[in-house]
């Protein structure tokens, strides 16, 4: 049941993650494409073909999104936490094991343990300076340059992300401490179904 909800919990984020992504996405498409067809009215190919034409473009005040790398900054870093705890559930990280497929069983799962264990670790010191740097930037008002949005609204964001990524971490490392003990499995299988 835990694990039922843990796993719920984790695909909520990542669903939350793509949809922001699929937004960053999108404003990114559109900034460049204002930003290409300002260019284009501004170009001497265009002004040569049809002055009119190139001026009524310009008039249009098409052109890049204000502050799309603002935006796209604070996006992208909620994504990356969003994402982690499905990554982390489903044991996606990336690993190298050159050496591991000639270790003995207990001695691969003791490994994976211990790297688990020492991956929530780093997960939870990271959401801990997150939060740090959340009250850092709520307590001296800094904002974006462009936009002037406040910039511990992103940290936030993040920052909740990062909770979920921890409640998930720290659920992972004791599942897999229990099934290291027990020999019972708490985690569901890893990604391509390879232990």
């Amino acid at each position: 049941m835990l694990l039922s909800l843990v796993e719920r919990l984790a695909r909520t984020m990542a669903i939350l993650g793509g949809l922001v992504l699929t937004a960053l996405i999108a404003l990114t498409c559109v900034s460049v494409l204002g930003r290409g067809l300002n260019t284009l009215g501004h170009s001497d190919f265009l002004t040569s073909l049809s002055e009119s034409a190139a001026g009524a473009l310009i008039a249009t005040g098409v052109g890049p999104v204000a502050g799309d790398f603002e935006l796209v900054e604070a996006g992208i870093s909620f994504t990356v936490f969003a994402f982690l705890p499905l990554c982390q559930l489903r044991r996606g990280h990336a690993t190298v094991d050159i050496f591991a497929s000639g270790f003995p069983r207990w001695l691969n799962r003791f490994l994976e343990t211990f790297w688990e264990v020492l991956l929530s670790a780093l997960i939870l010191l990271i959401t801990w300076r997150l939060f740090i740097g959340m009250e850092d930037k709520m307590r001296y008002n800094e904002t974006t340059f462009l936009l002037q949005f406040p910039i511990w609204w992103a940290f936030a964001l993040s920052f909740g992300a990062g909770v979920i990524a921890s409640i998930v971490a720290v659920y992972c490392a004791f599942a897999r401490i229990v099934e290291l003990v027990t020999g019972r499995s708490y985690t569901p299988e890893a990604e391509g179904g390879i232990h």
